[in-house]
């Protein structure tokens, strides 16, 4: 089972595929410029057998219309037997889906990290028949982001750099700043980031930190949750009271849309309509 922490970093990558593209630079990668970025996970075949291990898989496509893929694998202590997994999964997308296959290990434990790096071969003959040569990204190779304007532009990296740096000097003020871009994201983008952050940080007490400086985006956002089912609730029970004192009739399926309509603004539209209108299509027929 993975630590949080080891968790938070794959699902960083699962949330934004985009991710790969932006950390390569920082480690030294010296890869083609990545146009397009999906998530190969899938229960079929045999391959749930590799995805149910806490392996990310990404197939990329750069701007030479090469595809490869990127087996993205988090690592939070040394254990001799992970090099010969780490070789059979690379081993076998490089058969099963015939396409270059590189290795990518995260690492938020810095010994860890350099002992990662190291190349593995297979055998005691030379030349080995096999010798693995992951990628690794850890503390001294990806630091922590502080500057405001890299973390208002990359929430998902300061993210990732964040796990990877629970105890460095700035990282207060990295989260700070951090909290406060994500009030500025979309819901569906930022409520993701808020819950990886925590969940790579449970572990340490920085973590406590991060809990209390989204702790009122949360609240902010509840609120206006329930701010917004009232006002619906509310303009759904004063249309269907109009309709019915001016005589018109529903038909189910109207009702229905009535009924589950959440939008405050299409309800106010129809409010207006039904005002006088003489005939259901008015108020509900799009123009």
């Amino acid at each position: 089972m993975p630590s949080p922490p080891v968790d938070a970093m794959h699902r960083l990558f699962h949330q934004d595929p985009g991710l790969f593209a932006r950390v390569a630079p920082q480690l030294g990668i010296a890869v083609p410029t990545i146009t397009q970025a999906t998530v190969l996970f899938s229960g079929a075949g045999n391959w749930s057998a590799l995805a149910c291990r806490g392996s990310t898989v990404l197939q990329l496509e750069t701007a030479g219309q090469e595809n490869f893929l990127l087996l993205i694998e988090a690592q939070d202590r040394q254990d001799r037997r992970r090099p010969a997994h780490w070789a059979h999964h690379v081993a076998y997308l490089w058969t099963e889906f015939r396409l270059p296959t590189a290795l990518l290990i995260m690492c938020p434990d810095q010994d860890t990290a350099r002992w990662a790096a190291q190349p593995v071969a297979s055998g005691p003959v030379q030349p080995p028949a096999l010798t693995l040569h992951p990628f690794v990204a850890g503390p001294d190779n990806l630091p922590l982001i502080t500057d405001p304007d890299k973390i208002r532009a990359d929430p998902a990296l300061t993210a990732l750099s964040a796990i990877m740096h629970p105890a460095t000097r700035g990282i207060g003020l990295a989260l700070d700043t951090l909290s406060t871009a994500l009030r500025d994201l979309p819901v569906v983008n930022a409520n993701p980031l808020i819950a990886l952050t925590a969940q790579g940080l449970h572990t340490h007490p920085t973590g406590i930190v991060w809990k209390h400086l989204v702790s009122t985006i949360i609240f902010e956002r509840d609120r206006e949750k329930d701010r917004v089912e009232r006002i619906t609730k509310f303009r759904t029970e004063h249309l269907l009271l109009l309709l019915g004192e001016r005589g018109l009739v529903l038909s189910e399926a109207t009702r229905k849309e009535v009924a589950d309509c959440q939008d405050p603004e299409t309800q106010l539209r129809w409010l207006l309509r039904a005002v006088t209108a003489s005939t259901t299509e008015e108020i509900f027929d799009d123009e």
